[in-house]
């Protein structure tokens, strides 16, 4: 394959990650012992509007009880077909989600403690939106691990998913940590096929249902990372859904929070000792030297949002 070709195919398995999504629930987790020496988790956080603290808009209610763990939850009850959340954190970046009408859907706050600001727009027309409800709040996050391990908009999991169900499997076969890690990389990358179709085609309100990737063994960058994500947290390890640019396309990728090592970041490949690439939509679909050839040492990888 020539030098030129190669790069084309990883360019192609680049793919735009466009998002939205809506989830729910409540509870906690506790662990079993492992076959393969892991504690293995028997079930995994979950988001609650316990009611504690909320504040209300129109056609709009936020749940702001569990805030110290990373995290807000919002209910809309209009009748417009859909919503924009609009979360602005101590850094003044704004991250924007869209979602819809039903129960209560979660939210992360993930730059740590300080002051965000919650907007939450209904839509109208056209590229119209009328707010609903502003609202500052003052965060203060007990654990700085804890919004990247709960679920959320973006990486969406339940005790009853069968994507927390296989890692559970991992995890049992799994001697430590890393193992596991490197087992839930493994599956991914060998089991889930890059969708051209789908990259092709996704639209701005697309987001991933990991189960569905699970079922398909296929999806676009995003539903790879979302899926990895999930698997992860539901086990206890902390990790980012990470969204920017690789090179100058949109793209997103990874990163694990491992004792050993803290956050792995900048990406290449597992080498039997230590992580140097978290990226499973270019691991997916090239296994030689091109992949690292492209990315380099990581500095192409240019991160803007962490869900």
């Amino acid at each position: 394959m020539s030098i030129n070709r190669r790069f084309s195919t990883i360019v192609m398995l680049i793919c735009l990650a466009a998002f939205a999504l809506s989830g729910c629930g409540g509870g906690s987790g506790g662990a079993i012992e492992g076959e393969g020496g892991r504690e293995t988790l028997d079930t995994c956080l979950q988001p609650e509007a316990s009611g504690a603290v909320t504040m209300s808009g129109m056609n709009t209610v936020a749940d702001a009880s569990n805030t110290s763990d990373g995290y807000v939850m919002i209910k809309y009850t209009g009748n417009s077909d859909k919503i924009k959340v609009q979360i602005t954190g101590p850094s003044s970046s704004i991250y924007t989600y869209t979602s819809y009408a039903g129960d209560f859907c979660t939210f992360p706050l993930t730059e740590g403690s300080g002051s965000y600001r919650l907007d939450v727009l209904e839509h109208k027309d056209g590229d119209m939106y009328a707010l609903c409800m502003s609202e500052k709040l003052s965060v203060s996050i007990a654990d700085e691990f804890s919004p990247f391990l709960y679920p959320n908009q973006f990486v969406w999991f339940t005790p009853d998913s069968n994507t927390v169900a296989k890692a559970r499997e991992l995890s049992d076969h799994s001697t430590t940590d890393l193992v596991f890690v490197e087992q839930v990389y493994k599956y991914a990358t060998e089991n889930i096929v890059y969708d051209t179709k789908k990259a092709a085609e996704v639209t701005v309100d697309y987001f991933p249902d990991v189960d569905e990737t699970l079922k398909s063994n296929k999806g676009i960058c995003f539903d790879y990372a979302s899926l990895m994500s999930a698997m992860l947290r539901s086990q206890g390890i902390p990790t980012k859904l990470v969204v920017g640019y690789s090179g100058t396309i949109y793209h997103a990728w990874i990163s694990v929070y491992l004792k050993e090592t803290g956050w792995v970041d900048n990406i290449i490949e597992f080498d039997g000792t230590s992580w140097s690439l978290m990226d499973p939509t270019l691991a997916a679909g090239n296994n030689d030297s091109t992949v690292s050839d492209y990315i380099g040492d990581g500095s192409n990888y240019m991160p803007r949002f962490y869900y």
